[in-house]
């Protein structure tokens, strides 16, 4: 097999060289925006053979990465995160194939773990001991800790809006810390004078090779699972390239680097294409999305972002912009924003639903999946995968509020014995706010998880029938506060589910919510109408604010 030849290409002026060092611009047009290319005599990589034996982390794809010696490598085990298949988010979102790449699991909790480690390395073989990075997070707390065990001085320049805990955890490492009063944008250039002056080493995030190059190491490994899971694509094609990549974007760098990793792959023979990619953002800070649904090529700056997620507010996104549009453009793939409150309901949705604690940032893309499942932007059949980085520590007061819990004073019976039974009955009594609500629905998984996202919702009896004349016999004994029905059932329908409760005289006022993936003929429809309080579609996702409409029918 013949060794890997690394070059620097400019993509404005096709100029090469062989890659010995970082450049800032192209020598021949002064382009800043470079990129390295990769090339073997035969066309081939010795993968995935030669993988089998190699440790499980980001470096065991050393051929495609821009590093000459591996003795410089500054390594905490980054990389080599497990791809999660989300079954109930999936079954709620009409999603067969939802995964999420656990990035929470790197060093220091987030996929900016991979960008330090090769950022620090390539570094370290330039004999470069200090250096200046712009961050409002995530890459602060990841290149803190690299630098730390690398030797090398790091100044960070950040905004006062970021998490005071964020912060404290850069310190904590030994960085030198500069709090700019001001927006990101103006942080970033604040930083850029500060490294010039000092004549300092300057990450140039999207424009920087190793920071690119990092984020490849996703698609690698996203193909290599994906192939694990489903199989080859085809006999020769070992790997799979998901059908939509989905992050939340704030410069851009992470789904830039993927893209690219992707395309890698296919030049390689690995796996086919590359897929379409999400990008989601603040509507409070969204100038990429602003620029994509108005066609534009250059996104106008945000000047004054107007978001919470102080993580996520770049104004001005500049050349990541221009190259995912133009991704985008040629193989599918959309801007989209929501709320800082969405963010906020759908990290609570996913933590409650899969056990998957998350920060806002990562919660944005979670929400803009969500609104892009609900537009059935997505084929059920299709596989998509959500970066899912960072963890919800430090903003869970402002999540969860001061008041977690109840609290139940024992202290006047602490010299005597508690009697079990009393405790368990006054536990049982903590909260009869919500009533009770009959599932009805032949798919037990189905009813299962709707019953387990009631409960999570607050709903402490929730009882299941899984066919109609179940339901009708429970019904009768519960007498519920609200009745959840599906449509397509054998034997007795949703339809004859409906005209018994109508024509029971105690029964046929209490509220039924229908839920059903049957797409209604007018007919069908007419008959719903008058008889139903709410008719939700299977496949489209129940959030917090829809299901809060459903509970609230009890009081109506």
């Amino acid at each position: 097999m013949s060794p890997v030849s690394i070059h620097i290409h400019c993509p404005n002026c096709d100029y090469t060289e062989e890659y010995t060092q970082p450049r800032i611009s192209c020598p021949a047009c002064g382009e800043t925006n470079l990129d390295a290319q990769y090339k073997t005599e035969n066309g081939k990589l010795p993968w995935p053979e030669a993988l089998a034996n190699r440790p499980r982390s980001m470096w065991r794809y050393k051929e495609l990465l821009p590093l000459r010696d591996p003795s410089h490598i500054v390594s905490m085990g980054e990389g080599a995160t497990p791809l999660i298949h989300c079954e109930n988010l999936g079954a709620m979102l009409g999603l067969k194939h939802l995964y999420v790449k656990d990035e929470r699991q790197g060093p220091t909790g987030s996929f900016k773990d991979r960008q330090a480690s090769l950022a620090i390395s390539a570094l370290k073989e330039l004999g470069v001991n200090e250096m200046v990075v712009a961050s409002t997070g995530n890459v602060a707390i990841a290149y803190s800790a690299y630098a730390a065990r690398s030797g090398v001085k790091l100044w960070v320049f950040t905004i006062s809006s970021v998490p005071v805990e964020k912060m404290r955890e850069v310190t904590l490492y030994g960085t030198e810390l500069v709090k700019v009063t001001g927006t990101y944008d103006q942080a970033k250039v604040v930083a850029d004078r500060f490294a010039h002056s000092k004549g300092l080493f300057l990450d140039r995030g999207v424009k920087s090779i190793a920071a690119k190059e990092s984020m490849k190491t996703l698609a690698f490994e996203i193909a290599e699972q994906l192939g694990e899971i489903y199989g080859p694509t085809k006999p020769d094609v070992p790997w799979r390239t998901p059908h939509w990549y989905i992050q939340a974007v704030s410069g851009g760098l992470g789904p830039v680097g993927v893209l690219k990793g992707f395309r890698e792959l296919e030049q390689f023979g690995l796996s086919e294409g590359v897929p379409k990619v999400a990008g989601i953002q603040s509507s409070g800070c969204d100038p990429m999305v602003r620029a994509f649904h108005n066609n534009l090529e250059d996104a106008p700056p945000i000047l004054q972002p107007k978001t919470r997620i102080a993580t996520v507010a770049t104004g001005s996104p500049g050349l990541a912009y221009k190259l995912l549009r133009h991704e985008m453009l040629e193989h599918g793939g959309t801007f989209e924003s929501v709320s800082d409150d969405d963010a906020y309901r759908a990290l609570k949705t996913v933590a409650q639903l899969e056990g998957i604690s998350v920060e806002p940032a990562t919660a944005l893309a979670f929400a803009g999946l969500f609104k892009m499942a609900r537009a059935r932007m997505f084929d059920p059949d299709e596989i998509v995968v959500v970066n899912c980085s960072g963890h919800t520590f430090p903003v869970e007061k402002h999540i969860l509020g001061s008041d977690i819990g109840q609290e139940m004073d024992v202290s006047s019976a602490a010299q005597a014995e508690i009697p079990t039974e009393g405790l368990l009955s006054a536990l049982e009594e903590v909260d009869t706010r919500v009533g009770q609500v009959v599932v009805i629905e032949d798919d037990e998984g189905a009813s299962t998880l709707m019953a387990r996202i009631l409960q999570a919702h607050g709903v402490q009896h929730v009882h299941q029938a899984f066919d109609g004349q179940s339901g009708i016999d429970l019904v009768n004994q519960v007498h519920p506060d609200l009745i959840i029905l599906d449509l397509m059932m054998p034997n007795i329908d949703g339809f004859g589910v409906l005209d018994r409760l109508k024509a029971d005289e105690t029964l046929r006022n209490v509220p039924v919510v229908v839920v059903t993936a049957k797409d209604l003929t007018n007919d069908e429809r007419s008959r719903l109408s008058g008889q139903v309080q709410s008719l939700l579609s299977k496949g489209s996702f129940i959030d917090d604010t829809i299901l809060q409409d459903l509970l609230n029918e009890k009081l109506r």
